[in-house]
């Protein structure tokens, strides 16, 4: 099952079973995206997630993680990743990230949006800096996300994201390289690291097997973190918005398929000109 730095490489089969926990995480976090109001505290938004994780008969894969205390990690505003829940009640304009997983069957499932809050009315009263700060970081995912080719280093993948960042958005914004994204299977992480930029040295070649989390980090200003007291939260070291958005993507043989999107990707992924497989999921007639 392993092959170089103790990759792991999943049959078919298995990757069909981390399909169940892409989906569940999926439904935890379109729940939580429809919780989304001002009033609500983010403590309320992971107890949100807690419920469809538990009905669906899966368990978390954050919760007890390293000592992380809640279901999901929510980050708001200049909080980057790992935001820990709490009784922060949410206002009209926030930029917020969610970020949850779920196991089913001892497979993983990782994934994350970012949303920005409407007002009591539903109405958007958010900028249009954070609109396109949120829109830039979901396309640099499926940037990313689409450079996963078999015989291709992993690598591409920081590359079409950092490509992306630095000359399709003319540098506008941060991005984070403290953080990547990371292999997922039988944990939550393991190897390859996938970096969110270029960066030289050498990188494993993927394989079909292979499952990875695409997940990129963009900022309005400068690309600097720092850690919070809390051991957990991280920040912009300026103080400027983030986001943060993520999917477990599995390559087979025939093709990519994200886990942890309802359609498996078809939509963003087909209209790239990249091939979704049918080993997973056929695609609907």
């Amino acid at each position: 099952m392993f092959g170089r730095e103790r990759i792991e490489y999943k049959t078919v089969a298995q990757v069909r079973t981390m399909r169940r926990a892409g989906l569940v995480v999926a439904a935890a976090l379109d729940a939580v995206r429809a919780a989304v109001r001002p009033g609500v505290t983010t403590a309320e938004l992971d107890e949100v997630a807690a419920r469809v994780i538990a009905d669906a008969g899966a368990t978390s894969n954050f919760l007890g993680y390293h000592g992380y205390p809640r279901t999901v990690c929510s980050s708001v505003d200049d909080e980057v990743v790992h935001g820990i829940p709490g009784d922060r009640v949410l206002r009209p304009g926030q930029l917020v990230s969610v970020d949850c997983g779920a196991v089913v069957d001892g497979w993983h499932g990782d994934a994350a949006f970012s949303v920005l809050v409407p007002d009591v009315d539903g109405s958007d009263v958010s900028s249009a800096a954070d609109r396109a700060l949120v829109a830039a970081t979901e396309e640099s995912l499926w940037r990313g996300i689409a450079a996963l080719r078999v015989g291709e280093p992993v690598a591409r993948v920081g590359e079409a994201v950092d490509d992306f960042v630095t000359h399709e958005c003319d540098g506008r914004y941060g991005l984070v390289e403290e953080y990547t994204g990371h292999g997922i299977g039988t944990a939550m992480h393991q190897p390859p690291e996938v970096l969110n930029y270029r960066a030289g040295g050498r990188s494993p070649r993927v394989r079909a097997g292979l499952c990875v989390a695409v997940e990129p980090m963009l900022t309005a200003g400068s690309a600097a973190t720092r850690l919070l007291d809390d051991g957990w939260t991280v920040v912009t070291a300026d103080g400027s918005r983030a986001a943060h958005v993520e999917h477990s993507v599995a390559v087979l043989a025939d093709g990519l398929f994200v886990l942890t999107a309802p359609d498996g990707g078809r939509a963003r992924l087909e209209a790239m000109g990249v091939r979704v497989s049918d080993a997973v999921e056929p695609a609907a007639a």
